[in-house]
């Protein structure tokens, strides 16, 4: 994450941290640590055994040991968090999908971001399902990604979720002093005078905030411009609105949005219009 002591994201006070005692979950556990101290937020951090076939055949003791396990890992993350000076309470559950555990807590704790991270395919559809029901923000981070925020990375469409994703970026940007790059994709030339109203506008309301930032546009399916974009950019995190110009109210497997988070090597952060 960025050195500099400013809170990037705002409000934050408090943050669901969604782990499933893997390897996988540590890029999320690291940056909510760091969000946590930044922002003064309250930390929950959330695992949930899921059923599994397996259990009725291996016997209870195998249940049992994987239980002690998560216990010990949310200890750990625990003790991590109390080292930082942050306030870190626990939450375990079993026999319930961790969308709708990680759902349910965020509601319930008045979360205002939820941290996941990625673990192949199932990470994304798991981020999915999250975002659906998720009341607030949904920031999802690869195992090795760091937040550094020197350079960001804005999608839109015109859309009023995209909007929403312009005005988080910028605000992150002027806390930050990021530089910001605002991106666009389009499939057919015939597009590119709406699509260069869209980068204009934020473009401006950047400018206006004293932002470091420039649009680009490029030809191409929207989720491997933005990837491609942040990849040759050295872009540490893409803000995204969670549903595009389509107007389905629903996260979509297969959508722009689901396929960034399934192929950035950098974390995204997708955020819903109120």
């Amino acid at each position: 994450m960025a050195t500099g002591p400013a809170c990037p994201v705002s409000p934050l006070g408090s943050i669901l941290l969604s782990t499933d005692g893997t390897e996988y979950s540590e890029g999320a556990i690291r940056e909510a640590l760091t969000l946590a101290a930044k922002c003064s937020s309250k930390l929950v951090a959330c695992l949930t055994l899921e059923a599994a076939p397996e259990y009725e055949t291996v016997g209870s003791a195998v249940l049992q040991q994987e239980e002690e396990q998560a216990r010990r890992h949310l200890e750990s993350v625990q003790a991590r968090a109390e080292k930082e000076g942050i306030t870190c309470a626990t939450i375990f559950h079993e026999f319930i999908a961790p969308s709708q555990a990680l759902i349910d807590e965020a509601k319930a704790h008045a979360s205002d971001m939820i941290v996941v991270g990625r673990r192949g395919y199932k990470g994304a559809e798991l981020a999915a399902k999250v975002i659906n029901g998720a009341p607030g923000k949904v920031l999802v981070v690869p195992r090795a990604a760091r937040i550094a925020y020197t350079s960001l990375l804005v999608a839109t469409d015109g859309s009023p979720h995209a909007s929403a994703a312009v005005k988080e970026a910028i605000e992150i940007a002027r806390i930050c002093g990021s530089h910001l790059f605002i991106v666009s994709a389009i499939d057919d030339e015939s597009k590119r005078r709406d699509a260069a109203g869209f980068t204009d506008a934020a473009l401006a309301q950047a400018k206006a905030e004293g932002v470091s930032a420039e649009s680009i546009i490029s030809t191409g399916k929207a989720w491997e411009v933005i990837t491609e974009t942040a990849g040759g950019r050295a872009v540490s995190l893409i803000v995204m609105g969670a549903y595009g110009a389509s107007g389905i109210k629903k996260f979509l497997l297969g959508s722009a949005t689901e396929k960034v988070i399934n192929t950035a090597g950098c974390a995204v952060l997708v955020v819903k219009a109120e």
